[in-house]
């Protein structure tokens, strides 16, 4: 029984507030002191409390009315006290329970053949296998990684669905999968037998059946899962709190690489017993992140209401769950919802430190923002790296004091247009800001005679043409291996300076940076052992990293680990620029359009093609003697690539 109770609004101090949060909606099942109102005074903002707990009827008032003592402002359905009477009643049929459950037992042997799909992966179609986890025969547990698909935004894991045995696969890595593809078939655990046999059985099995449930309660670690190749990602949220009860899948914590942001789901359920990390820490595949307390029951304990078909019905097959699917900035940001559920103290908090609350998300009961979510907000937004040059500079690390630039509003002018920098933008930005401000650069200006360079690889390009080869020389491939030449003869730009500038790491490997200029912005891969591969063999690796630069299919595996980089304009235009030095590099090439100019040669002019390049060295580690000699080293092997093979 319910009864229909009115809520009136408490001494409030006699002034009339305005309302400016409803707290609640109709339906809602409310306990005593949950908050049904926030109001706000000239003086001070409060929430008014349930009086008692119930099921919300009907709202009275809403956002922007104002309200005094005594005023109507919902009705709840509270529990009757009579209501414990009724509890002897829906005990009646227990007398049935040994007859009913008496079968609990499984039957022996019996399994099923379920088919596991590729869940709901957001809006990706045709998505790439790049690693099957498991093979046929191998039994597996629930939220056991089955497939490891990459996108052109992340990389992620397909998990099963429920524990058993693989018994087919229907894929293999490099097919191409999209939602609701089958990846395998598997083998689950059988159902209880018919409930026919059950009852026949009953009579002798009943004292057994009639046994309590026997609950055991485990401790278990929470690990990050496989997140590509990322590593030492920065944990921007923590989404629980410690006491927390746990759904499967329920987000623990948000990580953000240099491509995507991404939640780490909880892979069982339970009681959040700790959180080993914070917002700020970095973290790795395998991290241990949370210990979760998780109950177990071995033998459930015999339900007397249950009715006997049940007994027979077949154990259901848990839903695929669905892989964690990053949101990628480039989707754009949520829009301000306007709504905001917080207490009064929360809200002075988010005021005396300037922070949107409708930016944060709440994590208290049907998302209220508490004082520890707005805590963790503001640590990122203050730890996050800005792609603004005057916060990156005033009061910054190494003892810089530069005045802010002044607010300029440009629509004074004219008409103006907003564009968010890409994530690529935001990212790099303030990266070539601080290796500016860091190095201290010197760019050693020189040209290069590449007629008979260019003689040569059109007469290759040729022949490859005329052999329908897969590939295409390019100027920069001969660069890539003069510039692997010249590290070799002076190694001391192939180093990199240590963190506490005291020594230098001398590198015996030669793997060389690339600037590639994608829709998104400017990226650098990676090639690796230039030293040792051949033209042909370069020209094929070069063209393809290119095309997964401007797809967006590069990984940071693929854009670390360089000695030196190139950054090519020549297909633009340009007679020379300075590159800025891409740390850990000690020095970059910049490479212009070449042009024909007239050269002596001792008795006349003769045309020569002439290739501009811009050195921009680190001044710490190199002088400007050696980065000459340096030049003139790397300018000889080009006018002349028969040197590359001495």
């Amino acid at each position: 029984m319910a009864e229909l109770k009115e809520v009136l609004v408490p001494d409030i101090g006699g002034d009339e507030v305005q309302v400016i949060e409803v707290c609640v909606a109709v339906g809602d099942e409310i306990a005593a002191e949950d908050s049904i109102l926030t109001v706000e005074s000239d003086k001070a903002t409060m929430d008014i409390p349930a009086p008692f707990a119930g099921t919300v009827a009907e709202l009275k008032v809403a956002v922007g009315d104002t309200i005094a003592e005594g005023k109507l402002i919902a009705m709840l359905n509270a529990a009757s006290a009579a209501a414990p009477v009724e509890a002897p009643q829906a005990a009646a049929p227990a007398p049935a329970a040994p007859v009913v459950e008496a079968p609990v037992a499984p039957a022996a042997g019996g399994t099923q053949i379920i088919e596991v799909a590729v869940p709901d992966i957001g809006d990706a179609e045709n998505v790439d296998i790049i690693e099957v986890l498991v093979s046929v025969g191998e039994t597996i547990e629930a939220d056991t990684g089955l497939i490891t698909l990459e996108t052109d935004k992340a990389t992620m894991e397909v998990p099963a669905p429920s524990a058993g045995v693989v018994k087919e696969l229907k894929v293999t890595v490099g097919d191409k999968v999209s939602q609701g593809s089958l990846v395998l078939m598997l083998e689950v655990g059988s159902v209880a037998p018919a409930a026919t046999e059950q009852v026949a059985t009953a009579p002798v099995e009943a004292p057994q059946a009639a046994a309590p449930a026997t609950n055991t309660v485990e401790v278990k670690e929470v690990a990050v899962p496989d997140i590509g190749d990322a590593a030492d990602v920065d944990v921007i949220e923590v989404l629980v709190a410690v006491g927390d009860v746990l759904e499967v899948d329920t987000g623990l914590i948000t990580l953000e690489t240099d491509k995507a942001t991404m939640e780490v789901p909880a892979p069982f359920a339970g009681k959040l017993v700790s959180l080993t990390v914070n917002v700020g820490d970095k973290v790795s595949q395998g991290s241990i992140i949370a210990t979760v307390e998780t109950t177990s029951t071995a033998a459930p304990v015999a339900q007397a209401s249950a009715p006997a078909p049940v007994a027979s019905a077949p154990a259901p097959v848990a839903p695929a769950k669905a892989a964690p699917v990053p949101h990628h900035p480039s989707a754009g940001s949520q829009p301000k919802t306007g709504t905001v559920h917080a207490s009064p103290a929360v809200r002075r908090l988010a005021r005396e430190f300037g922070a949107d609350l409708t930016l944060v998300k709440g994590t208290g009961r049907k998302g209220r923002i508490l004082k520890e979510d707005v805590q963790a907000f503001i640590k990122y937004e203050l730890s996050r790296p800005k792609a603004s040059a005057a916060t990156a500079v005033a009061g910054g690390a190494g003892g810089l004091n530069v005045i802010a630039a002044p607010k300029v509003d440009f629509s004074k002018f004219g008409e103006v247009e907003e564009i968010p920098l890409s994530r690529i933008q935001k990212i790099s930005g303030p990266n070539l800001h601080r290796n500016w401000v860091t190095i201290p650069h010197v760019t050693q200006f020189d040209e290069a005679d590449i007629t008979e360079l260019e003689a040569f690889r059109k007469e290759q390009n040729t022949l490859a043409a005329k052999k329908k080869a897969d590939y295409k020389i390019t100027p920069l491939v001969f660069m890539m291996k003069a510039v692997a030449k010249a590290l070799a003869e002076f190694p001391v730009f192939n180093s990199s300076l240590s963190a506490d500038g005291e020594s230098l790491i001398q590198k015996k490997y030669f793997h060389i940076g690339v600037a590639v200029d994608t829709p998104n912005g400017l990226m650098v891969p990676v090639v690796r052992d230039v030293d040792k591969k051949g033209i042909v063999e370069l020209s094929r690796e070069l063209m393809d990293i290119s095309v997964r630069a401007r797809d967006g299919k590069l990984k940071s595996a693929d854009m670390q680990g360089s000695c030196f980089t190139i950054s090519s304009l020549g297909g633009i235009g340009g007679t020379a620029f300075t590159p800025i030095v891409n740390y850990p590099d000690v020095a970059i090439l910049g490479v212009s359009k070449s042009e024909m100019k007239p050269k002596w040669n001792g008795s006349d002019f003769e045309p020569k093609l002439m290739l501009p390049l811009s050195l921009s060295y680190d001044h710490r580690v190199i002088d400007g003697a050696m980065a000459a000699r340096f030049s003139v080293t790397l300018s000889s092997i080009l006018s002349d690539i028969r040197t590359l093979i001495l």
